[in-house]
């Protein structure tokens, strides 16, 4: 049991590590006792704590950059405030403390013989915001596997810890659909041997690296790696054997799959960077043949790509898909943007998005994939991206989306 009572004060700022190591035991004492140490501004990224809604004070802030995982409950009660950004500027943010940075809660393995804790699978926006954290509190769980490459903490400084032997946070989705086994042979068409794949998480993100067993000498740099990657080093498609940088090693910041992946990860030539590496456009610059595979909630038919709300609630994020989609177009091969035809019995391809809300812009936007075929929009005008988006829409809505065109044309 960690007390933080004489350690923390009223209107400080605390973030914690989010996804897989996210140090649920140290948040859940957090948040017990922030009623007596008064108002808090708290930030973290994807959580899975489905207690979060209900332990937060109504006197605290949830701060993050999207509605991702438990946060969508908080995002759908105005609970949560969303600071719209690229990932990238992440780091920065910390360093100017913009986004809360008075203490950090984070999970490690335990200390080695020099009474250094690693950061495990756990690196990346939580490493560079320790260095702009006065006070750091640590969950020492006996299964954070010490990943060679991971950044290491001296165990000194940690102003207090706590310790358990618990398996860490696996992946919670759905099985692919068929509509996701289609949209993704149709991205794997689009992907050649030795090329270096950033792919979103989720159903249709396992689809993809499925669709990919045939392939030869891929690389990956991403933000969050998967089982999808393991499968694929297992097989030897994914070798980074043709990477400029980082050769032979997928680069990501952090994981989140089974419990296979876990304990096997240390062993497997995967390292786990800080956001200011793997987001950085002067790094991704170097991945000539990086092709970006993004998912998006909404698409208009000028190829402006929705992915953070829907229906007024956050349900996403800006997070990386900026930031590698506009590194796929520029310097890169290929920024792909993928989502099912339909949602919820209305098209996702629109005249206009719904929300109002632009994530990627259109200028960084290779192809639209859905299951009915793919949009290649680099280089075309206006009108042909019009025409090709309507013809990987829904057959259902094309004759409407038609319509909409030729009325503001």
């Amino acid at each position: 049991m960690v007390d933080f009572s004489g350690l923390l004060r009223r209107d400080m700022g605390v973030w914690w590590s989010q996804a897989a190591a996210e140090p649920r035991p140290l948040v859940d004492q957090l948040l017990a006792q922030a009623p007596e140490l008064g108002p808090l501004r708290l930030f973290t990224g994807l959580s899975w704590n489905d207690q979060l809604a209900q332990a937060i004070s109504p006197t605290d802030t949830m701060v993050s950059y999207g509605g991702l995982g438990a946060l969508r409950e908080l995002g759908a009660t105005d609970q949560l405030e969303v600071v719209p950004c690229h990932y990238s500027a992440l780091p920065r943010m910390f360093a100017e403390h913009r986004l809360p940075c008075d203490a950090g809660l984070v999970q490690v393995s335990p200390p080695d013989r020099d009474g250094m804790c690693s950061l495990g699978i756990g690196v990346d926006y939580m490493a560079d915001a320790i260095g702009h954290t006065p006070l750091l509190f640590a969950e020492i769980n006996k299964q954070m596997p010490a990943v060679p490459g991971s950044p290491r903490i001296p165990l000194s400084r940690f102003a207090a810890t706590c310790e358990t032997d618990r398996p860490l946070q696996q992946e919670a989705r759905r099985p692919a659909s068929d509509t996701d086994r289609v949209i993704a042979a149709h991205i794997a068409g689009l992907v050649d041997d030795g090329d270096t794949l950033q792919v979103g998480i989720g159903s249709l993100g396992a689809a993809v690296f499925d669709a990919l067993a045939g392939h030869r000498d891929l690389g990956v740099h991403t933000g969050m790696i998967t089982d999808g990657v393991l499968t694929l080093i297992d097989k030897g498609v994914v070798t980074g054997g043709r990477k400029p940088i980082d050769t032979g090693l997928s680069v990501a910041g952090t994981a989140l799959g089974s419990a296979d992946m876990y304990a096997r990860i240390a062993e497997l030539p995967v390292r786990f960077r800080p956001t200011s590496y793997t987001h950085a456009p002067q790094v991704l610059s170097q991945l000539d043949a990086l092709v970006a595979v993004n998912f998006a909630i909404e698409v208009d038919l000028t190829g402006q790509v929705g992915a953070e709300m829907s229906r007024g609630t956050y349900l996403g994020a800006v997070g990386g898909q900026v930031d590698f989609a506009r590194a796929a177009a520029l310097t890169g091969k290929r920024s792909i943007i993928a989502l099912r035809s339909t949602m919820r019995g209305r098209s996702s391809i629109k005249f206009g998005l719904d929300e109002g809300v632009v994530t990627t812009a259109r200028a960084d936007v290779d192809c639209v994939v859905t299951e009915h075929g793919v949009a290649h929009l680099r280089g075309q005008p206006l009108a042909e991206r019009r025409r090709r988006l309507i013809d990987v829409a829904a057959p259902e809505f094309r004759d409407e989306l038609a319509s909409a065109a030729r009325l503001a044309s």
